[in-house]
């Protein structure tokens, strides 16, 4: 049985400035250094060090050795939903940036994101309403893919979807547009397929991504997508 001390020390590994930085930044669902993540952090690497051992040790992350290197990522999808729960609790405030750089970072974040494994932001909540509109999606029986739903899912990613303990789909709450996406299984594996189709790229080495031309053109006629200001 959790007893409050356990969930006041779950709760301590992210009332730090940090520590929650580094989860937010392996949010992009990808594997980071320790000496990527205190530069993201403007730490000292022992600092890092510290920090990421705390987080490992706590459950959040997971740490994945390839040769001499060593790498952490979120422990598991639960890992991240928490964290994008719990920043969906904030209350939306413009965040002061410094310089143009900033702004723009800021504002493709919004624009379209990884959220772990999945889509987000304006792009990953309009995709999920265009899915919903097309009958894919069964929002008001709890958040559920249909039978057109799951066909669909079949013939874009050219297989069955793999079972297991996670849900095929499931509603993640966006921090920055106050509404669900997709998330689970579907979410997932779409996300994936956009990505190797080019059909949405990566902005740099964040969690930013843009869609591609080629992919508005394919969503559009898959999804009816409305792609303006995506």
């Amino acid at each position: 049985m959790t007893t409050a001390r356990d969930l006041a020390a779950l709760a301590g590994l992210l009332a730090d400035e940090t520590r929650a930085g580094m989860c937010l930044a392996l949010l992009d669902g990808r594997a980071w250094t320790a000496g990527e993540l205190a530069r993201h952090a403007g730490v000292a690497p022992s600092t890092a060090t510290e920090h990421l051992h705390r987080l490992v040790s706590g459950g959040l992350l997971v740490e994945r050795r390839q040769g001499r290197h060593r790498y952490v990522q979120l422990a598991d999808e639960s890992a991240a939903q928490l964290i994008e729960d719990l920043a969906g609790r904030l209350e939306s405030r413009p965040v002061p940036v410094a310089g143009l750089r900033a702004a723009a970072a800021s504002a493709a974040l919004r624009r379209g994101r990884t959220c772990y494994d999945h889509l987000a932001g304006r792009l990953g909540v309009a995709l999920t309403d265009a899915m919903a509109a097309a009958g894919m999606l069964d929002l008001a029986g709890g958040f559920a893919l249909t039978t057109y739903g799951k066909t669909f899912l079949i013939s874009t990613i050219g297989a069955e979807p793999g079972a297991g303990r996670r849900p095929l789909a499931r509603g993640c709450l966006d921090w920055t547009e106050r509404r669900p996406h997709l998330a689970g299984v579907a979410g997932a594996r779409l996300c994936d397929t956009y990505l190797t189709r080019r059909w949405i790229t990566r902005i740099g080495s964040g969690r930013a991504v843009r869609l591609t031309p080629e992919g508005g053109k394919a969503l559009h006629d898959l999804l009816d997508l409305n792609t303006d200001g995506l």
